[in-house]
């Protein structure tokens, strides 16, 4: 998906099976392509040639009544959720749109390319991450076989859940085909409750109180002062979906729950709302800096201890916002050669969790550890699990970890 010298445009199942049989043959590796909007995304790897999903465009069934769809790789994203919006229906894991952090084209993404990256958003702490709306999938293995897995309902025996596995596999496992996704109804409304006043920590504290509330939030987030899209100081933000009865109902019942010294309280009617999460989804407090990101992943108790470890490390913070409750943080670090990764995943390995760069040069993410490290043995697991889908490494050579 990145650098690559040569594309190849697949029209079908069967072009794939023959490139990547070709490639095999001749020891070239590969990289995947639908939209091109993540290409900047994991360690920069030249391949010999870009395998292009762009064609395998389409949707190929959709039963709103049974709140399932297919479509093949290259659809993209965008007519996807036209499709399910004209029918009320939605992709609940909210996947992020990585066009504005990473400077390409918003809009572009593919459900292939989503489906790779396992990107989710800001409802992911109440609806499951992509992953867990994967109902099935086809694809082409790095040793040009066709597997097909899953079905158009959730399963409910045991066996063996590929989804888990090529969804965040990004590309390195296989070349996906078509998807068989999860659909769920849009809420009738949507609002968000900000409660602004009590500092970061407290703020973050205040969310966690939330998740053990009855009152069903389905996004947690925390903006500092100062941050874009920050609304006049420390902000913990509340998202309720639903009948409009209901929201209502819970809003109050929040404001009742957390009402103390010092805290005010606003409410972003519908449109707000969505034009709040929206930004969040995409990380819009950390995207307009220039400036290294970084996805922070940890247990929401240990969100605000790991960015003040970074800071007391000395790192140059410039931006930075947490969501999932404080379990997620968007951090933009003044650039250096190294990406500050020592410090960085210092902090994240103090209480567990893992740091990602997102956002570097390709000289510095050819350089460094892009995804966190791994202990020796999930490493020797990983690539058990990378050679039984392509021995020979000809998908996404080096794009996860420099070894394979």
């Amino acid at each position: 998906m990145q650098c690559a010298s040569a594309t190849l445009e697949l029209r079908d199942e069967a072009d794939a099976v023959e490139a990547i049989c070709a490639a095999n043959a001749k020891g070239v590796a590969c990289a995947i392509a639908g939209g091109g909007s993540k290409s900047r995304l994991g360690r920069c790897a030249p391949q010999a040639q870009t395998l292009s999903t762009a064609a395998l465009s389409g949707v190929t069934l959709y039963e709103p009544n049974e709140l399932v769809l297919s479509a093949r790789a290259g659809a993209r994203l965008s007519e996807i959720e036209a499709l399910l919006e004209s029918n009320g229906q939605q992709l609940a894991f909210e996947p992020m749109d990585y066009g504005l952090l990473l400077s390409a084209e918003t809009g572009g993404a593919t459900i292939g390319g989503v489906i790779a990256v396992n990107a989710s958003g800001p409802r992911r702490i109440k609806a499951g991450a992509a992953r867990d709306h994967l109902l099935g999938f086809r694809c082409v293995t790095g040793r040009g076989e066709i597997v097909k897995s899953g079905g158009r309902v959730m399963k409910n025996v045991t066996g063996y859940d590929l989804s888990k596995l090529v969804c965040g596999s990004y590309g390195t496992l296989a070349l996906l085909t078509e998807l068989t996704l999860k659909a769920l109804p849009k809420p009738e409304t949507e609002c968000t409750l900000l409660a602004i006043g009590a500092d970061e920590a407290e703020s973050l504290a205040l969310l966690r109180r939330v998740t053990a509330t009855p009152c069903e939030p389905s996004s947690l987030a925390m903006l500092p002062a100062g941050a874009a899209l920050a609304h006049g100081g420390d902000a913990a933000a509340i998202r309720l979906e639903g009948p409009a009865i209901s929201v209502a109902a819970r809003r109050d019942d929040l404001v009742a729950r957390l009402a103390s010294g010092g805290l005010r309280f606003e409410t972003l009617g519908e449109g707000d709302s969505q034009a709040l999460w929206r930004g969040l989804r995409d990380a819009a407090p950390v995207a307009g800096e220039i400036g290294q990101v970084w996805r922070i992943s940890v247990a929401p108790t240990e969100g605000f201890a790991v960015v003040e470890r970074i800071r007391r490390a000395g790192a140059p913070v410039l931006a930075y916002f947490y969501d999932w409750a404080g379990g997620l943080i968007w951090l933009c670090l003044e650039s250096a050669p190294d990406a500050h990764a020592a410090v960085v995943r210092g902090a994240v390995d103090v209480g567990g969790g893992h740091a990602t760069l997102i956002r570097a040069s390709a000289e510095t993410r050819a350089r460094i550890d892009v995804f966190h490290p791994q202990p020796a043995a999930v490493a020797a697991l990983t690539r058990r699990v990378k050679e039984s889908f392509d021995p020979a490494h000809i998908l996404e050579r080096g794009r996860m970890r420099a070894e394979f």
